[in-house]
Formats: C-alpha cells, sequence, structure tokens
C-alpha cells in the first residue's frame, strides 16, 4: 500500500513515498523530559511546539510530536501533522495531490481499525512529586497492619465532633495530627480560648451527648510548642481515641494462672531468703553450696527441713511487705474509682521478692491521681518495713534477747549508707567493727523491704517512681531521669550486686512509661512535687553502698577482714 509522508525541517523540505503495511497500533513508551519545548518520546529539543518527531500516533499515515510547554498545568501537548508541517511550504505537484487521495483513504481505513480498539490516550504520564511508588509487597503489608491494627475514628465522626465541641469561645481548631501509639486517634492543635480544666471539663459532657460510650478525649500538652500558652502554663491540645483502644483490656484467665504461679514462687523465694539468714546454724554442705562458686553438687535438701520454722518469720515480714505495698495501691485507687490489675510478684532470692508489677485497668483522670496511687504502694510497704527495721535493732541491742539473734556478715550493712548509719549509730562501734553482727531476723525483713522498695521507687518507666516522677513532673522529666538512673545502675552505682538483675528486670519488664492521662496537663500543686522529691532523695540513700575508705571511717564492718 502506498503511502506519502511529509517531513517539515527549519532548512530542507523533503517529499518522498514509504511502502508501508497497515499495522496495528503499539503502545510506545513516553520518556518524560526536563526541558521546556522537548519530544516526551525522544527527548529532543525543539524550537518551538511545531516540531516535528517521527513516532506514529494514531495510526501510520500521520505522525505525531508531543512537545511539553510551561504553561502550569503540565498539559502542553503541541500537535503537528505532516499537512500542518508543510503548510508554510505547499508543494502543488500533481503526483503529489494523487498519492495524498490514497493517503486519506488508508487513514479512513486505519481509523476505522482503531475504532474496534479501546482508545489509549497520548498525553504522557503524570509523574508523581510524592516520591517513589510502593511496590505490591510494601502496598499488601500496608493494608495487612491497617486490618490487624487498632480501629481507628471514624471521619464522620470527627467532624460532628468537631462542629458540636470546639468553636471560637472554647478552642480554635487550626491543625489535625495522627494521635495515639500508632496514629489510630486525632490530635487537635489549635488556640484555646477559656480556662483549661472548665473548657475540658465542658468537652467532656459534650461528646457523652454527641458520641456517647464512644470515645475519649485527653488534653495533652501540645508537641513542639515553640511558645507557652498567654494564660499561663504549656499550650495544650486535645486527642480523641475510641474506648476500645485507649482503655487497658480485663485480665484474663492465663494472667490470673501466671500470677498464682508467681505468688507461690514467691513465697518459696521468702522462705529460702529465711533460711540464708540462718547461716552460722546451717550445716557446712549446705553453706558451701550457697557461697562457694565452684559447688556443683547440691546437698540434700532434707538438711534444710529442720531449719523451715526458724525461717518463717523472715518470710511472713517480706511477704507482709509485699501485701501491704499493693494494699496501699488499691485504697488509694480505690475513691478514685481506678481499677487495678492483680499484683504479679517476682521472686529472687536474695531480697525475697523485687516486687510485683501492678498494671493500671482504666484510664486516670488526672495526674494528681497518678502521683497518689504510685506513692500510696511504697509509702504502706516502706511503713511496715521500717517498723520491721526498727523492732529488730531494738531486739538486737537487748541483751536478753540473745537466744533469737543470727550472725549475720558485717560486710551486709554496706550495702545502703542509710541503713548502715542508722544500724551503726544504734548498735554502736564495737558490734558493727566486726566479721559478724548479730541482729534480729526482723531487721533483716525490714531491711529487705526497705531495699525493695527503694528499687521500685526508682524515677524509671512504669515503677511507681517513674509515675510518681510523670505525674509530678511530667514525660520530660522522667525520660531526663531516666538515663543517669540506668547508667548508676548498670555501674553498680545503686544498689551495689543487685543492680544488674534489677536493670535488667526494668528493662524486659518495665521500662515503657505509663500512658497519659484524661487531663495530662493541669499541675499537682507543690506538696506533691516536694514528697516525690524528697522520696527520690531517700531512695538514693538507700540504694547508695557505702565505699570502703568511709565504711572503715565510720566503723560499718571490718574492711580488713575482706
Amino acid at each position: 500500500m502506498g503511502m506519502l509522508t511529509s517531513c517539515t525541517f527549519s532548512t530542507l523540505d523533503f517529499n518522498f513515498t514509504l511502502k508501508t503495511r497497515e499495522i496495528p497500533r503499539l503502545p510506545f513508551p513516553r520518556k518524560p523530559s526536563s526541558k521546556k519545548n522537548s519530544c516526551f518520546f525522544c527527548s529532543r529539543a525543539s524550537v518551538n511546539t511545531q516540531s516535528i518527531c517521527w513516532v506514529p500516533r494514531r495510526n501510520f499515515g500521520r505522525f505525531k510530536c508531543h512537545s511539553s510547554s510551561d504553561n502550569g498545568d503540565g498539559e502542553g501537548d503541541g500537535e503537528s501533522s505532516s499537512g500542518s508541517g508543510s503548510s508554510r511550504n505547499e508543494s502543488t505537484d500533481p503526483t503529489t495531490a494523487a498519492t495524498t487521495t490514497e493517503v486519506d483513504e488508508d487513514n479512513i481505513r486505519s481509523n476505522k481499525y482503531d475504532s474496534e480498539r479501546p482508545s489509549v490516550s497520548s498525553r504522557p504520564p503524570t509523574i508523581s512529586p510524592l516520591g517513589p511508588a510502593y511496590n505490591n509487597f510494601q502496598v499488601d503489608s500496608f493494608k495487612l497492619m491497617e486490618l490487624l491494627g487498632p480501629e481507628k475514628v471514624d471521619p464522620a465522626d470527627v467532624k460532628l465532633i468537631k462542629e458540636a465541641l470546639f468553636g471560637y469561645s472554647t478552642f480554635w481548631v487550626t491543625k489535625e495530627e495522627p494521635f495515639g501509639d500508632l496514629g489510630e486517634g486525632i490530635l487537635f492543635l489549635g488556640n484555646l480560648r477559656g480556662k483549661r480544666e472548665e473548657v475540658f471539663a465542658k468537652f467532656q459532657s459534650l461528646l457523652a451527648e454527641v458520641t456517647g460510650n464512644k470515645y475519649n478525649l485527653f488534653m495533652v500538652e501540645e508537641p513542639n510548642a515553640e511558645d507557652l500558652d498567654p494564660r499561663g502554663g504549656p499550650r495544650v491540645s486535645f486527642g480523641l481515641l475510641r474506648k476500645e483502644v485507649s482503655e487497658p483490656g480485663p485480665t484474663t484467665l492465663w494472667q490470673y494462672v501466671i500470677a498464682f504461679l508467681l505468688f507461690l514462687l514467691t513465697i518459696g523465694s521468702s522462705v529460702e531468703l529465711g533460711i540464708a539468714s540462718q547461716i552460722n546454724r546451717l550445716p557446712p554442705e549446705v553453706v558451701k553450696y550457697f557461697t562457694d562458686p565452684n559447688a556443683v553438687d547440691p546437698p540434700d535438701m532434707e538438711l534444710l527441713f529442720p531449719y523451715v520454722d526458724s525461717a518463717l518469720p523472715v518470710a511472713y515480714g517480706v511477704l507482709g511487705v509485699l501485701l501491704f505495698h499493693e494494699v496501699g495501691h488499691f485504697v488509694a485507687a480505690f475513691p478514685k474509682k481506678v481499677k487495678l490489675s492483680i499484683p504479679f510478684f517476682i521472686p529472687n532470692i536474695t531480697l525475697g521478692s523485687f516486687g510485683s508489677i501492678t498494671q493500671f485497668k482504666s484510664i486516670l483522670p488526672d495526674r494528681s491521681t497518678k502521683v497518689d496511687i504510685s506513692l500510696a504502694g511504697p509509702f504502706a510497704g516502706a511503713t511496715l518495713s521500717l517498723s520491721m527495721f526498727a523492732a529488730g535493732l531494738l531486739l538486737s541491742s537487748n541483751p536478753n534477747a540473745t537466744g533469737e539473734l543470727v550472725q549475720v556478715p558485717s560486710m551486709l550493712f554496706q550495702g545502703s549508707l542509710l541503713l548502715g548509719l542508722i544500724s551503726r549509730a544504734t548498735l554502736g562501734y564495737a558490734s558493727m567493727h566486726a566479721a559478724t553482727v548479730p541482729i534480729h531476723p526482723l531487721m533483716i525483713a525490714g531491711w529487705c523491704g526497705l531495699t525493695t522498695t527503694a528499687f521500685n521507687m526508682l524515677p524509671v518507666g512504669c515503677l511507681d517512681g517513674g509515675r510518681a516522677v510523670q505525674g509530678a513532673f511530667g514525660k520530660n522529666a522522667l525520660n531526663a531521669f531516666g538515663l543517669p538512673t540506668y547508667t548508676m545502675l548498670g555501674l553498680g552505682v545503686l544498689g551495689g550486686p543487685l543492680s544488674l538483675p534489677w536493670g535488667l528486670y526494668v528493662l524486659i519488664c518495665q521500662r515503657t512509661p505509663e500512658k497519659p492521662c484524661l487531663n495530662d496537663v493541669t499541675e499537682v500543686g507543690t506538696w506533691r512535687k516536694t514528697v516525690v522529691t524528697v522520696a527520690v532523695f531517700l531512695v538514693v540513700l538507700t540504694l547508695l553502698p557505702v565505699w570502703d575508705e568511709l565504711a572503715e571511717e565510720l566503723g560499718i564492718g571490718l574492711v580488713t577482714t575482706f
């Protein structure tokens, strides 16, 4: 089939005839170019938008050139055909006219063929300015995470809440951001137009009227705020989360089973502590097994049965401190209508127990509640521990109670600066400056209880001390306390030989800070901050060991015997 194709260049004109076959049109790749006037197919720059490119578009009877134009919308497709391209220098040759008629007939047949095929746009593909596209695996991963992740806030509810709650007289919303651990909520940022406590109380009542018991509204400090609120204090924002996402789940049956098994193990470790406190009475083979690191073969455990009865006072004391600690938490939480989980006791053969893990099973209303509940447990446990420690000291110095005393190495008193000084002041230089010191078992129980309470009051993670510091001074203060505390635990500055296992326990089980309260902005008051500060200071004194030079000077232990 004959076909005439005309090409026009800037200086020369060519007219020739090509012998071609009619073939189906195939899609051609389009290559974008950064130049203003260039062809998307061959990337050749052109002088103007009437340039000609040897690339067929619709059919093989005429040619199409795509030239980008800088019109701002990215749709600058210039079109040029052989007819228009040769309009500046038309040929009147009869042969050319006859051939043109034949070309028109070919175009009609080609258009008829193309009309039966799906239309493909000749516009060059739009390139997204947002970055590279995701592959199928990444898209499937995002869909799976969205499917398995927490349920997000309904956009229709967000619109309804914005219209019902926020306004010019309360809180003017200027921006919205994701809120929550996985961005499942909405954080409303803006300008507060009233007293924060009154505005928040109004929002909570309106939210219950509009959505029922479906969402929880949090008042938190605005993240990355550059200035303070003009009315005083930090700038605030409001976070919205579904109740099933923000509130902790109920305690499961398996958790009850695990808690019961841990409690049994804690009873065993407490009895073992009571037996170990009678080290001067135990058989030599038993003492060697517990004190000699090279001992491999365990002794006959039946040898320990006669010492169980005398070990019970210490075990009762350790378990009593644990129970008082938990009762303090529950007594403080009950008036605030805060639910707590069952305690998960952590057994330890050195102290009898490392305390317990008690979770909040409801959202705390404010930071004052967090401080009160967090301090109530350690204060209750410390009160009982201090009572037993004081009673044990008095009984240890009583000559009539010598039959009930047990001999312990004097180096044990170097494990705590505060308790060592109190013991030194009560028992005297002669008793403390020796290889062994006779003390009452109640003193051992009180010492272990105070040490365990001090460990739990360290200002890190989700410990009682971490919760108290977070409630009193904010999350930023807790983060500031975290690094030096972990460093001192790792170096053995706090807790002595127990610092490393305790630090590992915190990193594994208790490192995550507590979730924010509903009102996480209102300050707790000066007296609560003072109490938390004094408590942390006493914790450091309790866990700070006595170095040898100071111990020798104060007469705490006989350093020359070590």
